[in-house]
């Protein structure tokens, strides 16, 4: 029986130059095709202005890999497999991490990223601005590079669920860019003050999340739900695309898989946050249903996105989060993204 995704709870955006980003950030991976000169959007921060015009570049076109993390990335190690299973000429790495925090020796296993963070990094607080304009950054980084077609954008807790070139060639061949966007029916962001900018009908949401709730708050809680009811980053790259009619040229649907916490209690403790997958639960045979998803429903529009590159059906996947560092160790003894020997991972650094 065909596998299923609950779309309205996953969340993954691909993007090529045409029009251009492969996010995964707030940290969820996404991977978006879209033109650069539309991210002049309505910001609190001054716009990156960059233009794109066609241009030749030497050796083969490359993903640029965009990590958005609070500081270190805790699953280098898994990266490097990945990495290693690749050829260097197909693609390059970016870091934003806390300002002046530098990648190298005493910060990373991986040789890969060493010196990979980008210089003008800005402190980024969950559910604020901030992120998008960090995002930003990274993808004005990236741009430099022409070679650069493919963008996609990682959080510290996204893991490959294939090797290198599995991942290279799905998202090449396609000319289509790959984003969460679906309508925002349910919880009723959308201000009516934006209607002059934004009209109601061109506002799109791309996941579910609330900030966690704090039992020592009581009713405050609701309060700062309520602060935090409308999430920048879940509704930027969609709601831009939207306003520009490019939804035509996109595949409306996540690269990444997440696990949401479902509970429908006001006050849960956990509040509405991906579920953190442990070594116990990254199992062999859990990956392998992850792999076998090939459609996802989208509850806010009754509608059934069927995973497909070009014509051909493709598992809906190639990226999953939150995985621990526990986890992470069992997809490499499981050898999903390349041979690796766990006991290398003694040798941490310091």
């Amino acid at each position: 029986m065909a596998s299923m995704a609950r779309g309205a709870k996953r969340r993954h955006a691909v993007i090529s130059k045409k029009m251009l980003i492969l996010f995964s950030a707030s940290l969820s991976c996404v991977v978006v095709l879209v033109i650069f000169s539309l991210f002049r959007f309505h910001s609190p921060k001054p716009p990156i202005s960059i233009s794109i015009s066609r241009v030749v570049f030497d050796g083969p076109p490359k993903i640029a890999f965009l990590f958005l993390v609070r500081r270190n990335l805790p699953l280098d190690f898994l990266w490097d497999a990945f990495f290693q299973n690749g050829d260097v000429s197909r693609f390059s790495i970016y870091v934003h991490s806390a300002p002046g925090f530098v990648l190298d020796e005493s910060t990373t296993r991986s040789q890969l990223f060493y010196g990979r963070q980008i210089s003008n990094s800005i402190q980024v607080l969950w559910g604020e601005s901030s992120m998008i304009q960090a995002e930003r950054l990274l993808l004005a980084a990236a741009l430099e590079d022409h070679a650069n077609q493919r963008f996609v954008l990682l959080s510290d807790s996204c893991v490959p669920l294939y090797n290198f070139s599995y991942v290279y060639n799905y998202l090449m061949v396609s000319p289509r860019s790959f984003v969460d966007s679906f309508l925002d029916a349910k919880e009723g962001r959308y201000n009516p003050k934006m209607s002059t900018k934004i009209p109601r009908e061109k506002w799109r949401k791309g996941s579910q999340r609330r900030p966690p709730i704090d039992t020592s708050k009581g009713k405050l809680n609701l309060k700062l739900q309520k602060q935090h009811n409308c999430i920048p980053d879940e509704h930027y790259v969609q709601t831009l695309l939207a306003m520009h009619d490019l939804e035509g040229e996109l595949e409306r649907r996540t690269l990444t898989y997440t696990l949401w916490n479902q509970s429908t209690t006001k006050m849960e403790n956990k509040g509405w946050h991906p579920i953190t997958f442990g070594y116990s639960n990254a199992s062999p045979q859990r990956i392998k249903e992850i792999k076998g998803i090939n459609h996802v429903y989208y509850e806010t529009e009754y509608r059934i996105e069927w995973c497909h590159t070009n014509s051909t059906s493709v598992p809906c996947f190639l990226f999953a989060r939150k995985f621990s560092q526990g986890a992470a160790m069992r997809l490499l003894s499981q050898e999903v993204v390349n041979h690796f020997e766990v006991s290398a991972l003694l040798a941490t650094p310091t």
